[in-house]
């Protein structure tokens, strides 16, 4: 248990490494300073760049996914299914990523490090919401409509795959879903109001910002 206590804290600290500030730097940006202000992959490719945002998102998805593959290899805490105690990993980094020491607590949303942590533990649930994110993104041009879809359909796809093997799965998938539903009701409240930013390409060749609407609306 000492040795998992420690991976915990180890996975907490690493999750929150703030990838989208320290990249935004690298271009001389600091990017809560920019766009919607939030650290995360979103508004750094709406505000440094598409490769930058890539980047960022993969590095994010790492910090989510390494814990929660390698940790429970190391320690289980006497947890019998190891994907069960990479969650609790994983819900670690995904606490660092939201609230991370570093920046006072102030983090990201969180979708690409849940993300990363379900690839690890439970990839058939992930790949149901990857689904899910690429159909609602298509039609509406909306990534946090996009995200909190994916966010809801990861957890029942989890009951239906898992919950006749390993119930802490879902019931995880189910608290990580409505964090990530919650901490985008800022974005629900301005999809209801019709203001929210889309990703569609107007004539001129370029993309609707976040500057254009003068609003911080990032999903990440």
């Amino acid at each position: 248990m000492l040795t998992m206590t420690i991976l915990i804290l180890a996975a907490y600290f690493v999750g929150a490494i703030p990838f989208a500030l320290l990249l935004g730097r690298l271009k001389g940006v600091d990017i809560r300073e920019m766009g919607s202000g939030n650290v995360g992959a979103t508004n750094v490719f709406r505000s440094v760049g598409k490769g930058w945002g890539v980047l960022t998102f993969v590095c994010d998805v790492l910090k989510g996914f390494l814990p929660a593959i390698l940790f429970p290899v190391w320690a289980t805490g006497g947890i019998e299914q190891p994907e069960t105690a990479g969650l609790i990993y994983g819900c670690a980094a995904i606490a660092g990523h939201n609230w991370p020491v570093y920046l006072r607590f102030k983090g990201g949303k969180g979708v690409a490090t849940s993300a990363g942590v379900l690839l690890g533990v439970a990839p058939q649930a992930v790949a149901v919401g990857l689904a899910v994110w690429i159909l609602l993104f298509a039609v509406f041009r909306y990534v946090s409509l996009a995200s909190i879809g994916a966010a809801a359909a990861i957890p029942a796809a989890g009951w239906w795959l898992y919950g006749d093997t390993n119930r802490a799965v879902p019931v995880v998938l189910t608290l990580l879903g409505l964090l990530v539903i919650w901490r985008h009701r800022s974005n629900i409240q301005r999809l209801l109001n019709g203001t929210e930013h889309t990703f569609r390409k107007e004539k001129e060749g370029t993309t609707e910002g976040a500057e254009e609407h003068g609003g911080r609306n990032g999903t990440e």
